[in-house]
């Protein structure tokens, strides 16, 4: 079955089922923050599944394009892709778990006619329901198996949104494929066992907070992805020689003169090179531009890397519009936007390929002197001014220069790049020059549309204003040739006014929602934000009559949703007036969000501030908040405000007149802010730090409540204390007490339960001490034991080293879900040049972990606890290899 065929085969038969089929929507998610790029089928479902919207239909279909960033440097194996089609079907609030299994099972054996003895089930490790639910279809006990969260619990797409627990088909390719062990199975990511179909049972809201909560409905969210299924109905071991890949591989091939499946390092670059020339044209025909930064940045890396990997290939000419011209001949019947965009798309690429290519050689030179000099200096770093400067002046992404980095044993100074990156932003605000013209230009087409510049935001004094529309756009498709003249019920549309009341997401401070009403219609406004020239756009959906360009309309912005807004927003200025008073005026804000449910803010500090520290930020503002300090508002020069102390956010740019925000009488706070704030510190109410934590080297960031928002959190909270008061039959008072004595009485029982485990381990110490044999002449035991804590580990250890007398004695244990390892040397061994510390050290990087100690006693951890075994073979090895070190 050709990729075509499944994709039909696939929509008709939930059509059958009574699934609306819904196109594919863009790789540019519509108004979710959360989201760089769509990830996975459901994204465009998500106000469905929360329901902030009405579904069309409650049982839905779709072919969706998809992009997953976190997926680039997998790239070039047998399954893994930047850009791949996720065949789903979805269920709002309509039908679950039964029919999503029940019909899953049909489509893959009756529709596919795949091989039921190929085929597994994983599911949640405790969902009986879908267990039960499997078991009832005829899939047999012993193919079903049980995964924990890490495998079997889907989403959010984003920080946010709906998601819940999964269950896979999973498809098994065979003995031939894999790691060949014998006990291979489901749980084995050797590659032998595909993920076809992904069934999610969306039961819950994940909340900014991370905290999740049940969903009014329970949804069905499932994921079939097309090229790994294509790969299984047409016997292919690999997505790339499937019908989707071999015109591209063909094409790659015959450019570079190499063939296909003749050497495993070529054909990795020839599966890169044809998988990323896919993908970019993707994501140039949904409108993403190549930039250094956001969704653009990622497009520049991909066609980087393509490049990169085509100069190994021998590809010295630009090639990546050949690529393009193959993608959209192939795909354009199914997506029609690539046929449409085809000119500009080649245009980009070419213009990007060549802009590259200029400083290509350069910048390959220069980096070959810049790992030379690195290894003479032997610390094993790229500086990070090194990095910058292959980035700032040829174009070199940093993810780049750290694989080329990699592949001679280096890694990259990220903390240097990060200092170059912001003395180059010192710069640029120093050169910003703010120059305003009567007029913008949306588009840079033939016939792109000129706007009057709109006189502004009129909102803060005021939630309500009549106006008149400016200019009416396509939601999704603007900057066009042209707009439109007028809208009707149901159309998305982006609306410009002469003057709104409507705030334009900027500065952290979200946009507003309302509604703007005509006389023959109304659009109810979902979200405001405001582009590069300062246009503000309200974007939302015709739900009344229709709506005409130059019609009189009035604004109206939510207001309770407005005054949740500026409660945080104030409350950031008291936060940081309040952090630089605690911890000192090195504090500076480098990042915000103010939402209606909550306020984020991040500062530069070194280190991280204690929790009397953080009791006293939440004091010190709380007691602003009491004093009922006035907030006023003035314009003036920008030069004018810095010299009166107003702080700025580097990030931000400004003009040359600024609005200064002042905070109290004296002002306690003064500062450069465009956003909107309350008129007394009082209208916050109370502030609540629920969270505080590092973002990145001298980056902390404070999470906190205001408001309403607080108000509900210590609702929430008390209710929870109440609750375990009444498990513990206490109250509330004796809540500390009562836990404390529950956890000694714990503590006790669990001495006394690993008390009794050292016992059975050092009853089997005999079985212990059988492993040991003889390496090199010198007598090794290297083995793993079931113990629970360090403290077993040492002292089983002991025991060994005593029986054996001579010994080097490496133990390994998995407790926490991770490894753990001990190595201990009797004093012989380490006169003769063996180090416990520096053993255990290598032992442990093997599960990616690290440790140390003296010579005659170390121990260390990992991470991954599968590798314990191979790295406890090390061991052996290393005294091998002992005389290389000179010992």
């Amino acid at each position: 079955m050709r990729s075509d065929d499944l994709r039909r085969a696939f929509l008709a038969f939930f059509e059958g089922k009574g699934h609306a089929i819904v196109p594919s929507s863009s790789l540019i998610p519509h108004g979710d923050p959360t989201l760089l790029l769509t990830s996975a089928g459901m994204v465009q479902f998500k106000p469905y599944f929360t329901g902030q919207a009405v579904a069309p239909s409650p049982r839905l279909t779709s072919c969706q394009k998809c992009f997953r960033v976190s997926d680039i440097d997998s790239v070039g194996d047998s399954t893994h892709l930047t850009f791949f089609e996720m065949l789903g079907n979805f269920s709002v609030g309509d039908y679950f778990k039964r029919e999503a299994i029940q019909w899953a099972w049909e489509f893959v054996i009756d529709r596919l006619h795949l091989p039921q003895e190929r085929l597994w089930v994983s599911v949640f490790l405790d969902d009986d329901e879908a267990y039960d639910y499997w078991r009832q279809i005829g899939v047999a006990e012993e193919r079903i198996v049980r995964f924990g969260e890490e495998d079997n619990f889907w989403g959010p797409a984003g920080d946010t949104g709906p998601c819940g627990p999964c269950s896979e088909i999973l498809y098994d390719l065979g003995e031939g494929v894999g790691c060949g062990r014998p006990d291979c199975g489901p749980s084995c990511d050797c590659g032998r066992f595909s993920e076809i179909w992904n069934l999610v049972f969306t039961q819950y809201d994940q909340r900014e907070d991370g905290s999740r909560v049940p969903l009014p409905r329970p949804n069905i969210d499932t994921g079939m992805g097309l090229e790994r299924t294509a790969a299984v109905l047409q016997g292919k071991a690999s997505v790339y020689e499937t019908d989707l890949f071999v015109p591209l591989l063909d094409s790659v091939s015959r450019l570079a003169g190499r063939r296909y499946g003749e050497d495993k390092v070529n054909d990795r670059s020839l599966r890169i090179v044809a998988e990323h020339g896919r993908a970019v044209t993707f994501l140039l025909a949904d409108g993403v531009i190549p930039s250094n930064e956001g969704r653009g940045y990622v497009l520049r890396r991909v066609l980087r890397r393509a490049v990169l990997f085509g100069r190994k290939l021998g590809l010295a000419e630009p090639f990546l519009s050949d690529l393009a011209d193959v993608t959209i001949s192939h795909m354009q019947r199914q997506y029609p936007e690539l046929g449409r965009e085809r000119k500009y798309i080649e245009t980009t690429i070419k213009a990007e390929e060549s802009r590259f290519a200029q400083t290509l050689e350069v910048g390959l030179t220069l980096l070959d002197g810049i790992v030379e000099e690195a290894q003479r200096r032997g610390d094993g770093l790229i500086r990070g001014e090194d990095v910058f400067r292959l980035y700032d002046t040829y174009g070199f992404p940093r993810e780049i220069t750290a694989e080329i980095a990699a592949d001679n044993g280096l890694s990259l100074d990220d903390e240097g790049f990060e200092a170059e990156m912001e003395r180059q932003r010192e710069r640029a605000r120093a050169a910003q020059q703010t120059t305003l013209s009567d007029t913008v230009v949306l588009g840079d087409r033939a016939s792109a549309i000129v706007i009057p510049r709109s006189t502004g935001f009129v909102g803060y004094d005021k939630l309500r204003h009549k106006s008149t529309i400016v200019v009416l756009l396509p939601e999704n498709e603007w900057p066009e040739e042209e707009s439109i003249a007028s809208v009707s019920q149901g159309q998305n549309v982006g609306v410009i006014i002469r003057e709104t009341p409507f705030y334009g997401e900027m500065g952290g401070q979200v946009g507003d929602t309302g509604e703007i009403r005509g006389p023959n219609g109304r659009v109810v406004v979902s979200d405001t934000t405001r582009t590069a020239d300062d246009l503000i756009v309200h974007h939302g959906e015709v739900v009344e009559g229709t709506m005409a360009e130059d019609e009189a309309v009035t604004a109206t912005v939510d207001r309770e949703r407005r005054l949740d807004i500026m409660r945080n927003h104030t409350a950031t200025h008291l936060v940081q007036a309040a952090l630089r008073h605690v911890l000192g005026e090195d504090v500076r804000q480098s990042g915000s969000l103010v939402a209606p449910q909550h306020l984020r803010f991040d500062f530069t500090h070194q280190g991280a501030p204690t929790k009397e520290q953080l009791a006293q930020v939440q004091h010190m503002v709380n007691g602003m908040i009491r004093d009922n300090l006035p907030v006023r508002s003035r314009v003036m020069p920008h030069g004018e405000a810095l010299e009166a102390g107003a702080l700025a956010f580097f990030d931000e740019k400004y003009g040359d007149e600024v609005r200064v925000l002042e905070i109290g009488e004296p002002a306690i706070s003064r500062e450069l802010c465009g956003g909107t704030h309350v008129a007394r510190t009082g209208d916050i109410g109370f502030i609540q730090i629920v969270a505080e934590s590092s973002i990145g080297a001298g980056i902390r960031r404070i999470e906190a409540l205001t408001g309403r928002g607080a108000e509900a959190l210590i609702e929430e909270r008390l209710s929870l204390m109440e609750r375990v008061a009444d498990e513990l039959k206490a109250p509330v008072s004796e809540i500390g007490t009562r836990i404390a004595s529950l956890q000694a009485t714990l503590d006790a029982e669990r001495k006394k339960a690993q008390a009794l485990e050292r016992q059975v381990l050092l009853s089997n110490i005999d079985s212990i001490v059988s492993q040991a044999e003889s390496v090199d002449g010198v007598t090794v035991l290297a083995a793993r034991v079931p113990a629970s804590d360090m403290d077993a580990l040492r002292q089983v250890g002991d025991v060994i080293r005593e029986r054996l007398g001579s010994a080097l004695v490496v133990l390994g244990a998995v407790y926490g879900g991770r490894p753990n390892f001990v190595a201990m040397a009797t004093p012989d061994l380490v006169e003769r040049g063996l180090h416990a510390g520096d053993i255990v050290k290598q032992v442990a990087a093997v599960t990616g972990g690290g440790g140390g100690g003296k010579a005659q006693m170390g121990q260390a951890g990992g991470r991954d606890a599968t590798k314990l075994d191979e790295a406890l073979k090390l061991a052996k090895r290393l005294v091998v290899k002992r005389g290389d070190t000179g010992a």
